[in-house]
C-alpha cells in the first residue's frame, strides 16, 4: 500500500497532517475520536501503540449525552490516569447529588421512589461512579490523549473509504475545512464512528435491529425554575417519569448543569418536527405544571436496539455504537462503550507486541458481543416490559391501595443496579470456567474466573495502581511469585507479581489470582508447577500452548 499520514504538532494539539513524516505506517488507526475512539487510543497509546485518531469534530459536541458513568467506568479512567480531571471536570455544588428517581403520571407526582441507585454495589468496585455531560468526560479524554506520544491526533477529518487486505488496513479521510483528501495505513482499524458506522458498512458487517417504532424527542433547555421546583429532591439528578398514555415508554429528565440547564427525552408523534410540535406545552405536562424555561436544542432520534452480527472483520474492529446502540435507558451506553476499549486494547497491543496468540483477537467479539445482547434483552428491554406490564395492570383511579402495593414492588426492583455485573465466563481465553459470557451477574468479593476483581478489603486504594501493561498475579507466596514470574518471562508475557497479604486471598477465597489487564480474573487456580502455570497463561493470552 502507498502510505500517506502524518504527525501531530505540540503546539497545534495534533491536528494537522505533516508532510515530513508521509511514510510512516501506524498499528492502529481509529476512525471516530468520540469517548469510546478516544479511549481506546489512550488504552493503546499508554502501552507504546503508535495509533492514530481521525474525527470530524474539532471540539466535542455541546449535546449532554452519556453522563451516567458507573464505578467501573471510573475505574478504566484510573487505568487510564486521567481520574482525578474526571472528578475535577464537573463539580457539583454542596449538598447536590447523583443519585435517580421514579414517578408516576408527572415529574411533581405524589407517587415516587428512589431509583437506579448505584450507591447498593459500591463496595465491589475501587472508586466512586461519576456524573458529566458527555462532552466534557470526551474533554478530559482529549486532553489526556494529547500527552501521549504515540498518539496522533486528526480532528477536522473524516473518515470516507475503508479497505484492506493480509498486511493491513487503509483509511482514505478528507479534511472538512479544506477538502483536502489522504490515505492512511495501519495494521488495524477500529471503527468508533457511531451507530450509522462506515467502517462496519465498509467491513461487510450486518445489523439485527429491533425496533420499537417510537420517534423520541431529545430537548435542552435552561430553567431555574424547575430547579427550585425540585429542590425538595436534592440529592437527584435523574427522573424516570411512568405515564399511562406511553405504554411503558419513559419521560426522562435530567440535569446538565446544576441549578440552570436541564435535558430530556420522551415519544413524540410520527412526523414531529422542530416547527410543528409545541415542545414547551409537552414539559409542562411532564412536569405537572407550568414554569419558565428556554429551550435550547431539538434533536430527534429512533427508538431501537441494533447490534453488529459480528464485532471482527478480518484486520477491522467496530466499538461502541457502531457494535451496539439502543435507547438511553439505564446509562448503559457509553459504559458499555468504555468496556469495549478496555477489552480490545489490550488484545490489539499484545498481538501487535507478539505475546497475543491466534485466538485472542477473535476473543474480543466472543466476550463482548453477547454481553450487549444479553444487556439489551435482560436489562434495556426488561425495562420497558416491567413498566409496560404495571401500567396495563394498575392505575390509582381503579384500584388505590393495590396500586400503591403494586407501585412499590414493581419501582423497588433493583435488579438493573444489583445483577448488572457484565462478565465473560466460558470465554475461550478464560481458563476453569464454564456458562457464557452475559450482563446478569452476581457481585461478590470472591475472585472468579471471568468476572471484575473486587478490591478484598473496603476502601482500598491503589490496587488496580498494581494492573500493568500485561498480567498480575497476586500470590501470598515470594518463592512463588518468583517462579511463577520467570515462567511468564520464558512466554515473553509482562507479569506483575506485587506482593498481597494473606487477608486478601481469604477475602477472594482463592490460593492465586491471575488478573488480566482489563481488570477482569484470568485464573484462580494454584497451578501444579511452572509448567502447568505457563499452560494456563498461555491459555489466557489466546495460545495454544506454552511455547
Amino acid at each position: 500500500m502507498t502510505t500517506f499520514t502524518g504527525q501531530s504538532d505540540a503546539l497545534e494539539r495534533k491536528t494537522t497532517i505533516r508532510t515530513d513524516l508521509v511514510n510512516q505506517n501506524f498499528d492502529v488507526i481509529i476512525n471516530g475520536g468520540g469517548p469510546v475512539g478516544m479511549a481506546l487510543a489512550i488504552d493503546l497509546g499508554q502501552r507504546g501503540i503508535r495509533t492514530c485518531v481521525v474525527d470530524r469534530n474539532p471540539q466535542p459536541p455541546q449535546i449532554p449525552k452519556g453522563q451516567n458513568l458507573t464505578q467501573r467506568t471510573a475505574e478504566h479512567f484510573m487505568a487510564w490516569h486521567c481520574e482525578a480531571e474526571l472528578r475535577a471536570a464537573h463539580p457539583l455544588p454542596p449538598g447536590a447529588g447523583i443519585g435517580g428517581m421514579t414517578m408516576y403520571g408527572s415529574l411533581l407526582s405524589e407517587y415516587h421512589l428512589d431509583w437506579f441507585n448505584r450507591a447498593s454495589v459500591a463496595r465491589y468496585y475501587h472508586t466512586a461512579n461519576a456524573r458529566l455531560p458527555q462532552y466534557k468526560t470526551e474533554a478530559v479524554l482529549r486532553a489526556r490523549a494529547a500527552e501521549i506520544d504515540a498518539i496522533t491526533l486528526m480532528y477536522g477529518w473524516t473518515g470516507e473509504s475503508v479497505a484492506q487486505d493480509d498486511s493491513g488496513t487503509r483509511l482514505g479521510i478528507r479534511n472538512l475545512t479544506m477538502g483536502e483528501t489522504a490515505e492512511i495505513d495501519s495494521t488495524y482499524l477500529v471503527g468508533a464512528d457511531g451507530s450509522r458506522s462506515k467502517t462496519r458498512e465498509a467491513a461487510g458487517i450486518t445489523e439485527t435491529e429491533q425496533s420499537h417504532d417510537r420517534l423520541m424527542v431529545l430537548l435542552v433547555f435552561d430553567s431555574d425554575a424547575l430547579h427550585r421546583l425540585l429542590q425538595r429532591y436534592p440529592d437527584k439528578a435523574i427522573y424516570k417519569v411512568l405515564h399511562p398514555d406511553l405504554d411503558g415508554y419513559w419521560l426522562f429528565f435530567g440535569r446538565v448543569d446544576h441549578g440552570k440547564s436541564w435535558f430530556f427525552h420522551a415519544p413524540v408523534p410520527a412526523g414531529t418536527t422542530r416547527d410543528n410540535y409545541d415542545f414547551a406545552d409537552l414539559l409542562h405536562r411532564a412536569v405537572g405544571e407550568p414554569f419558565d424555561l428556554d429551550i435550547t436544542y431539538v434533536g430527534f432520534w429512533d427508538l431501537r436496539i441494533a447490534r453488529a452480527d459480528a464485532y471482527r472483520a478480518g484486520r477491522i474492529f467496530i466499538a461502541g455504537d457502531a457494535a451496539h446502540s439502543h435507547p438511553p435507558y439505564g446509562g448503559y451506553g457509553i459504559n458499555t462503550g468504555f468496556e469495549d476499549a478496555r477489552n480490545l486494547g489490550w488484545k490489539l497491543a499484545a498481538t501487535l507486541q507478539g505475546w497475543g496468540g491466534d485466538a485472542l483477537l477473535d476473543s474480543y467479539d466472543a466476550e463482548r458481543k453477547p454481553v450487549f445482547a444479553s444487556t439489551a434483552r435482560d436489562f434495556i428491554g426488561r425495562y420497558i416490559e416491567k413498566d409496560r406490564a404495571f401500567l396495563r395492570a394498575h392505575t390509582p383511579e381503579k384500584d388505590g391501595a393495590a396500586f400503591e402495593t403494586a407501585w412499590r414492588d414493581s419501582q423497588s426492583d433493583t435488579w438493573d443496579v444489583d445483577r448488572f455485573e457484565p462478565h465473560y465466563e466460558g470465554s475461550p481465553i478464560v481458563p476453569d470456567s464454564a456458562g457464557s459470557p452475559s450482563a446478569i451477574g452476581q457481585h461478590d468479593i470472591a475472585a472468579r474466573p471471568g468476572h471484575h476483581l473486587a478490591p478484598p478489603v473496603a476502601g482500598l486504594k491503589g490496587l488496580t495502581a498494581t494492573f500493568g501493561e500485561g498480567f498480575t498475579l497476586f500470590t501470598p507466596d515470594p518463592d512463588t511469585a518468583r517462579a511463577l514470574k520467570q515462567a511468564a518471562e520464558r512466554l515473553g508475557v509482562p507479569l506483575a507479581t506485587p506482593e498481597a497479604p494473606p487477608e486478601w486471598f481469604e477475602a477472594w477465597q482463592a490460593p492465586l489470582v491471575l488478573v488480566r489487564p482489563d481488570g477482569f480474573v484470568a485464573a484462580t487456580r494454584a497451578p501444579e508447577n511452572a509448567d502447568a502455570f505457563a499452560a494456563m497463561l498461555a491459555r489466557a493470552c489466546g495460545r495454544t500452548a506454552a511455547a
